[in-house]
């Protein structure tokens, strides 16, 4: 197990090195570089850029830039925002928990009612609850986030006026029953396609497991079915889910940029489109960072559970 760990975070480096110097790459490649915000304002001379692009050190050779930035990561020096000043772990901390908010809300419904869709279908395969929950999980799979948001906002905030059109909580409030109702749309919105992906792939997974030696066995021994299904079949098909939980991390922080855009929540996905607008190149590394940090240890943890679920999987 150690020496697996070993491995894995040695891994995990790697990979954080490349993304952090593909994204390095791009983003100080693109066209007006990170001194274009600057150059807007109006009455800036040349003059005035160079002197603002040698106290920055952005006059100097890329290669060397990344390596200062890098140095500065590792010792917990994130760099400051181009806008305000402030650090950008300031930033991002000030953004995390509504990301994780709607990100552990929006998993939690997409798994459970996602699995309870897979296994029933599975149960009752070709019947119509099985053909109307294909046709659902394709139309879902088919549907924009941001067009489903807006016509969720135009439904249940302009037409119903249920629930309120964004924000995280209303101003002047801020408690937790507002926070909840906020939430509710955002989360619903997110977890759609992910509802869909869990329920074919537990419909598929437990298919599998059914047409397995020991499950036969368990039924020709005379074991109540409910028994057969939460212990033989469920406990055996969800092995592989949880490999695809780790695998959906991307997926949810991609998912999670467009929702919070369309409901105005103020999460990491809003704050990078807006660093991006503002061309904010140190908050926006910091936050390509650290989103690669959260989705590999995502899915070493998901490898991690899978093991500890079915004893036959060796971390080696």
């Amino acid at each position: 197990m150690i020496r697996y760990l070993l491995s894995r975070v040695g891994q995990s480096l790697v990979l954080l090195f490349l993304v952090s110097l593909i994204g390095f790459m791009v983003l100080n490649l693109a066209p007006g570089g990170p001194l274009s915000q600057f150059a807007l304002t109006p009455g800036m001379t040349k003059e005035t850029l160079d002197r603002i692009a040698e106290q920055m050190g952005l006059n100097r050779p890329l290669p060397v830039q990344y390596a200062d930035w890098l140095w500065h990561l590792v010792q917990g020096d994130w760099g400051k925002s181009f806008r305000d000043g402030r650090p950008v772990l300031t930033i991002i901390n000030g953004h995390l928990f509504a990301t994780l908010l709607l990100m552990g809300s929006s998993t939690l419904l997409s798994v459970v009612i996602g699995t309870w869709i897979g296994i029933r279908s599975a149960v009752r395969q070709g019947s119509a609850f099985d053909y109307i929950a294909t046709v659902a999980a394709m139309i879902a799979l088919s549907i924009p986030t941001f067009w489903f948001g807006l016509v969720s906002i135009f439904v249940f905030s302009l037409w119903l006026g249920w629930l309120p059109a964004g924000n995280m909580y209303t101003v002047g409030d801020g408690s937790l029953p507002d926070i909840a109702i906020h939430l509710i749309m955002p989360s619903f919105v997110l977890a759609l396609v992910n509802v869909a992906v869990w329920s074919r792939y537990m419909r598929s997974a437990t298919l599998d497991v059914i047409s397995q030696d020991f499950v036969r066995t368990a039924q020709a021994k005379g074991l109540a079915p409910r028994r057969v299904l939460m212990k033989h079949i469920v406990g055996n098909a969800m092995v592989p889910m949880i490999t695809l939980a780790g695998m959906q991390l991307p997926t949810l922080l991609g998912g999670a940029l467009v929702t919070e855009t369309v409901f105005t929540w103020p999460g990491m996905g809003r704050l990078f489109l807006d660093s991006l607008g503002y061309q904010d190149y140190p908050v926006v590394m910091g936050l390509l960072v650290f989103s690669a940090v959260l989705v590999l240890v995502g899915n070493l943890l998901a490898d991690l559970l899978a093991a500890v679920v079915d004893p036959r999987i060796r971390l080696d």
